[in-house]
Parts: C-alpha cells; sequence; structure tokens
C-alpha cells in the first residue's frame, strides 16, 4: 500500500477566493480585505513574482517601475543582548520601527523574530527552562515524534520595558547568561528616513539592494485565464474547482521556468501526460519579475496596488508572494492574486497555510 498520510488536519491547506476589490483609493489603499489583507498577513516576505504578458510589460517598463521598487535590508550579527541594550534599543525598537529575523535549521534551532515592537522567542524545552521565561507550548500537542517546544513573546515597547524594571532586568539577565549566542540576522529598517547615527553601522552590516530578476520572451500556450461564470447551479462549483487547480498549477510551472508550458514542447505523451489546461489556447509572450530577499509585507502591498494602477482594464497579470517559514515547523505562507482579463476589479485569489 502507498504511504499517504490519512490525518490531514494540521497540513497546510489551499483557499481560493473569487471575487471583486471595489474601489481602490491609491492614497489610502485598502489593508483589511481581500486581497489586500492576504498579503499583509506575511510577517516576513522572501520572495515576490509578477508574471505578465509582454505588452504589459513594456508599460511598467515605462513608467520606471522596476527603479522605484528597489527594497533594501541587511544582514548583521548580533545577540539578543544587544538588541535590548545601548541606543540600537533606543533608535530602533523605542522610537522606530524593525524588522528582524534570525537564522536557523527547521526543527532543530533556536528562532528569533522581531517585529512590530515584539521579540518572538522559539525555544527548546532546556533553553526555556533555564532562561526563566514565560511563554507558551508551541506546535501540535501530542504528536509523536516531536519534541515540546515552546514560545515567548516580549513586546520591547511597553513602557515597562525600560532598564531598572524588575521584569525587564530579568529578560536581560536570561539574554546575558542563557540565550547569549551570537546569531545571524536579517534585518529591515521601515523607517521613511535613514538615522543621521546609525546604531547599526558599529556592527559591520552587509548591506543588500535587492535588483529585480526579469526574464522575458517566455512564449507559451496560454490557456483560458477568465473563471466560468455561469448561473449558479449544480456544476457551477465543480467547474470553477477544475479551473482554479488547473490555472494554479500552470502558473507554477510558468514559475519554474517548466518545459511543458512553452510553445515548443514535443515531450512524449508516454512521459508526460501534462497539457495546458482548456480547450483553446492562445500564443502568448510572458515575462517573469522576481524579487528574492527580505521585505516588509507592506512592501509587497504597496507592489499590488501600483500593478492595479497601472495595468489596463483588458490585461491580466499574476502575483505571488511567498513568506518565510517561522517557528519549529516551519510553515510557509503562500499566495497567489490573479487579475483575470477584461475585468479591472475582480480577482481570483489562492492562499496556501494552516
Amino acid at each position: 500500500m502507498l504511504g499517504f498520510p490519512t490525518d490531514t488536519k494540521h497540513e497546510p491547506k489551499c483557499t481560493v477566493t473569487y471575487g471583486v476589490m471595489g474601489h481602490l483609493d491609491p492614497k489610502q489603499p485598502p489593508t483589511k480585505r481581500k486581497p489586500f489583507v492576504s498579503v499583509m498577513n506575511h510577517h516576513f516576505v522572501q520572495k515576490t513574482e509578477l508574471i505578465v504578458p509582454d505588452e504589459l510589460y513594456e508599460i511598467i517598463k515605462n513608467e520606471a517601475f522596476l527603479e522605484k521598487n528597489t527594497p533594501k535590508y541587511s544582514r548583521v550579527i548580533m545577540t539578543l543582548g544587544e538588541i535590548t541594550s545601548g541606543e540600537f534599543f533606543n533608535e530602533y525598537i523605542k522610537r522606530g520601527n524593525v524588522l528582524m529575523l534570525s537564522e536557523w535549521r527547521t526543527g532543530v534551532d533556536k528562532v528569533y523574530t522581531l517585529r512590530d515592537g515584539i521579540l518572538t522567542l522559539y525555544l527548546d524545552k532546556e533553553s526555556y527552562e533555564k532562561a526563566g521565561l514565560v511563554g507558551k507550548p508551541d506546535g501540535v500537542k501530542g504528536k509523536r515524534g516531536t519534541k515540546p517546544r515552546w514560545v515567548v513573546e516580549i513586546n520591547l515597547r511597553l513602557p515597562s520595558m525600560l532598564h531598572g524594571k524588575k521584569g525587564f532586568e530579568r529578560i536581560v539577565y536570561a539574554f546575558k547568561n542563557v540565550l547569549n549566542t551570537p546569531v545571524t540576522w536579517l534585518f529591515c529598517d521601515l523607517g521613511k528616513q535613514p538615522l543621521v547615527n546609525d546604531p547599526l553601522e558599529v556592527k559591520f552590516p552587509h548591506r543588500v539592494t535587492v535588483q529585480p530578476k526579469v526574464f522575458t520572451d517566455i512564449e507559451v500556450s496560454l490557456p483560458p485565464l477568465t473563471p466560468p461564470t455561469s448561473d449558479i447551479n449544480i456544476g457551477y462549483e465543480s467547474e470553477f474547482e477544475d479551473f482554479a487547480v488547473e490555472t494554479h498549477e500552470w502558473f507554477s510551472l510558468v514559475s519554474l521556468d517548466s518545459p511543458r508550458v512553452k510553445l515548443d514542447d514535443k515531450v512524449d505523451s508516454f512521459l508526460c501526460r501534462y497539457v495546458p489546461p482548456g480547450e483553446t489556447h492562445m500564443k502568448s509572450r510572458l515575462v517573469s519579475i522576481t524579487w528574492k530577499g527580505f521585505f516588509p509585507s507592506s512592501w509587497a502591498h504597496n507592489l499590488l496596488v501600483e500593478m492595479l494602477q497601472n495595468t489596463p482594464a483588458d490585461v491580466w497579470f499574476s502575483m505571488s508572494t511567498l513568506g518565510f517559514g517561522i517557528g519549529w515547523a516551519g510553515d510557509i505562507k503562500d499566495c497567489m492574486i490573479l487579475k483575470p482579463p477584461n475585468a479591472p476589479k475582480e480577482y481570483i485569489l489562492w492562499e496556501v497555510g494552516r
């Protein structure tokens, strides 16, 4: 028998939403409704990819679109004690706003994150007990083959988080005597203006400016990207489900640069039975634009808003956003948004996660 898992309760799921975006105000873009909230739900973004037809790429290229969307981040080695002391603590945490994510191996190393002033520690049982901090169990309870893990959340922006306060000194003690190993961090400053006396400079950071990778002249057999729109009947749900699964698979193959979606693909049907979905296909030339690094969700949100503003009503595009797997299980959030052709206000959203 094949060893397929029988319990899928804790396995990642993919949900699909087909809806209308409503009015888009560029001065106050929405953040609380789909599909925008799905992008904002990513705590940290490691990859964003646009797949657009060639004619749309010419439009955004002429608008200096790529030059405006160049995110920056840094790589630096620090201890937890250095984060909670000195000018770094005062400027970046108490007054400013930064994102930080430590290096880790999934299920092996301790993981630290900093977002909105909240320092989150994913610890093994031994480190948690030695540190003496208050936390809660992490992961699926009672699952065989897993070791007990703990997660500790510390809001460093609270008024009580000051040197000399009893609770804060307890945290400082744990960082000095237990959790004192230097680790490599990914660091992103969300402030609009750089600091004159940057306290990060004394840590000798490696600064990175992300340049997008652009792949042009991708000739494919383009399937119909318009979802089935018939009256509600017995077969409508199954038709849309098939469309959603097949379209997401097709875009995934385009992202992987698979030869199966190329126009000149001549693979033997005995070796591979895959064909693009739909009964009719069009010859089309696509462009893939990919950013990889360490970005805030607000950057990906702004990218989506600019794409919606610069895309003609009859042209389609897709945007996928991949987050980092945080915690011991390394659960990764992924979402893909498709603006269908000839539908300026409609969207199809795929969300993968627990």
